[in-house]
């Protein structure tokens, strides 16, 4: 039942200035009574008439939770100094608001309210001040108003806000014209928001602005997928879709954007693709870059052959050809790409360049895409390798309010190295390769290593394959399997996968095992008993260790279902551990979670013996993977420890950032590696069940393979190489640099 209350502000005990909510204590008569709810704004000593109900915190005692409110002008002059004194109005304190309801009495209320201007009367107060006070004043009446208006459009506080600082009073003409402007001007609002808003407002189907900004979120929602560009037909179709308007109606818009230069539109052969401005320059720039760096560094070949055999001598390791070719590339070129499949040696290469530039006196910085592959690359090669987020000195704070990423690094103050060796190139997309360039000046040797038979990146671009596509630069490929190697079946079966080969399953293997089971429930039951009671003794790990990599998101095996068992088994609910309940699903102390977006501002710290922080930086990256440690309800924070006992706390408005990870997607283990991988397969898109996508998932093991499920599937994926198509240029930006030069 409903109850009403009216009092005054006295203190406000907490506030998240992130989603607005508030917990305060309000004065009723001579009563003092904690509230909590969800404010726009709101300040110490407003009056306030609000209905809710009383609840009963298991903490904090009884409480009165609002569920609408209403500020009310101060009724007399004790409410109103009170008000004043407050702190709410900047430049006012309690000595000062007692002098101003001294000098207007009964008329303060009156005076503050239409003429506050006046308040220069009162000694203290200048002009200027009372100016300052006035603009204040009208300040927070125009945006509690502006709130209310934006709330009738379903617009969250937080949302709120941000469009009135970025509009101010004009945001009323803004909506009513063109409230797709909202989708282009503020993080937050995307294409869906806005059209949402429009059809409230009133705004037709067909309106131009409309259909302008749903090709533009067209082309984002490609990017979305790891596209650069569209073909114009499958734009056009795609935008026809989500808008519910006729491609022929759509194509003038596209000249328009392209006037504007907010696409590019560029015809290969037949085919018309349509670029983001943002995008089309980013390749373009990529390609400048790569080209500007591709120097010859000439070293005598004499020399270089001797100084590659004292390393061999001084290691006790004998190069074959491939490998020592990849060593004079790296010697005598600016830019040099490394490529191979598992057990071909890549390793001992990169440990050999290491060496072979530290006996030349040359500084070496190493990095890779992900904390896991960088940690891993620490292991390898006994070198401090670190993330290139890291490496470029990333700084969360945008130059400009909600730009977001910031590099320290850059043209203005690049790397100070002479060598820069990067690993998990695959996993690298368009936005990491330009900053990563803009950082490197010509004379610094950049070495790409990675495998070009894993999946591209998550995000946009498939910088590795294109740039190995271009031939413009030098690369050397190792192909052949090392006899250690040979007697891992993991390293085996990966490259007879890779080669459409057929794979024995018969089960004789150390590390690599099938086991046949056609019924999706089974395979469930099957995957708890090989991570809670077979595979951790027998590959000497933990089972949060252990990962299951799954090809879909959806269906009976996919990462939504499987994660709702998995987390019930191994994360038991206990009244000893918090819960956080998160759009459909559950988040609890304990729980295995993945970030699934880049969050460049997101602050993390190294905590030490005591939980003293011994490090702190910016940024938790798509793929990173850590445990909730804890879930504080009142302050509305949830911690992770990710790995290398990085802390990282999120409000509980970005959670949708955090997901379940005891099941992933394939695509999303890039670049990570498992003690053991437990893989279910039955059925599933064809053109998801691909080779590609399998020898991915094969090469995630460290120590064992396991697959459950179907062995017709398993030979179907190694047939198919159909992989889903994606659009991207970089090489033909290459060669077009290329042919300018000739």
């Amino acid at each position: 039942m409903q109850e009403k209350i009216k009092g005054y502000i006295d203190h406000i005990i907490f506030r998240n200035e992130d989603n607005g909510y508030t917990v305060f204590v309000l004065i009723q008569g001579k009563e003092e009574l904690t509230c909590v709810g969800t404010f726009q704004s709101i300040s110490p000593g407003e009056l306030i008439e609000a209905s809710g109900k009383y609840i009963q915190h298991h903490t904090y005692g009884d409480q009165f939770q609002i569920d609408a409110y209403e500020v009310k002008v101060p009724e007399d002059t004790q409410a109103m100094e009170r008000y004043l004194g407050s702190g709410a109005i900047k430049g006012i304190g309690p000595a000062l608001a007692a002098r101003i309801v001294k000098k207007f009495g009964e008329e303060t209320v009156r005076i503050v309210e239409e003429e506050p201007e006046r308040l220069s009367e009162v000694k203290g107060i200048s002009e200027k001040k009372a100016q300052e006070i006035a603009a204040q004043i009208t300040e927070k009446a125009d945006m509690r108003q502006a709130m209310m208006f934006l709330q009738k459009y379903g617009i969250t506080l937080n949302l709120g806000a941000k469009i009135y600082h970025k509009y101010g009073q004009s945001l009323y003409g803004v909506l009513q014209e063109n409230p797709y402007r909202l989708a282009e001007d503020i993080e937050g609002v995307g294409f869906k928001i806005a059209d949402e808003i429009a059809a409230k407002i009133g705004i037709h189907t067909d309106s131009d602005y409309r259909i302008r900004s749903g090709l533009l979120y067209t082309l984002l929602q490609a990017v979305g997928e790891g596209h650069i560009y569209l073909p114009r037909e499958i734009l056009l179709s795609r935008a026809e879709d989500i808008l519910g308007v006729e491609a022929e109606y759509m194509e003038k818009h596209l000249m328009d954007l392209a006037i504007e230069r907010k696409i590019v539109v560029k015809t290969q052969g037949e085919e018309q693709r349509i670029y983001g401005s943002q995008y089309y320059y980013l390749e373009l720039n990529t390609a400048r870059m790569l080209a500007e760096l591709n120097v010859q560094c000439p070293e005598n070949p004499v020399t270089v052959e001797k100084n590659i055999s004292r390393i061999e001598d001084g290691v006790g390791i004998e190069l074959d050809e491939m490998q020592r070719e990849a060593v004079r590339q790296a010697a005598g070129c600016g830019l040099f790409i490394l490529t191979g499949g598992p057990g071909t040696g890549k390793t001992t290469t990169i440990n050999m360049i290491i060496r072979y530039f530290e006996a030349e006196g040359m500084s070496i910085a190493l990095a890779a895409p992900t904390g896991r592959a960088a940690k891993r690359m620490t292991e390898t090669t006994g070198c401090e390798a670190q993330t290139i987020h890291r490496l470029l000195e990333l700084n969360g704070m945008g130059q400009e309010e909600g730009k977001g990423i910031h590099f320290e690094r850059n043209e203005e103050n690049p790397l100070e190295v002479d060598v820069i060796i990067i690993d998990e190139m695959s996993m690298v997309d368009i936005h990491l390769i330009h900053a990563l360039l803009s950082a490197v000046t010509v004379g610094t040797r950049l070495i790409l290593v990675g495998d070009v038979d894993q999946l591209p990146s998550v995000g946009p671009g498939n910088v590795l394959r294109d740039i190995i596509r271009s031939k413009a630069f030098p690369v050397v490929e190792l192909n052949k399997i090392f006899r250690q190697a040979t007697q891992s079946d993991i390293v085996v079966n990966a490259h007879k996968i890779n080669a459409g080969q057929p794979v024995a399953l018969d089960n004789r293997s150390r590390d690599f095992f099938f086991l046949k089971r056609d019924n999706a429930d089974i395979i469930v039951r099957v995957i708890l008993a090989l991570i809670q009671e077979k595979l951790p003794p027998y590959v000497q790990s933990e089972p949060f260790d252990i990962q299951v990599l799954t090809p879909m998101r959806k269906g009976l095996l996919g990462v939504e279902r499987l994660n709702q068992i998995l987390q019930y088994y191994l994360n038991p609910p206990s009244h000893e551990k918090k819960e956080k309940e998160v759009g459909g699903g559950l988040l609890r102390q304990g729980d295995k979670v993945m970030q699934v977006k880049n969050n460049y501002q997101l602050e993390w710290e190294v905590r030490g013996k005591y939980g003293i922080p011994v490090d702190k930086g910016v940024g938790v990256f798509n793929g990173d993977v850590g445990r909730i440690c804890e879930i504080n309800e009142f302050a509305e924070m949830l911690t992770v420890e990710f790995e290398e006992g990085k802390f990282a706390d999120y409000s509980f408005k970005q959670l949708d950032e955090l997901e379940l990870a005891y099941a992933v997607t394939i695509h999303k283990s890039q670049g990570s590696e498992y003690s053991a991988v437990i893989i279910p397969l039955l059925n599933g898109p064809k053109m998801l069940m691909n080779r590609n996508l399998l020898y991915t998932a094969v090469t995630r093991a460290r120590k064992c393979v396991t697959l459950v499920g179907s062995p017709q599937t398993f030979q179907e994926m190694i047939r198919n190489e159909r992989q889903q198509k994606r659009y991207s240029s970089l090489d033909l930006r290459i060669e077009e640099l290329g042919e300018l030069k000739i």
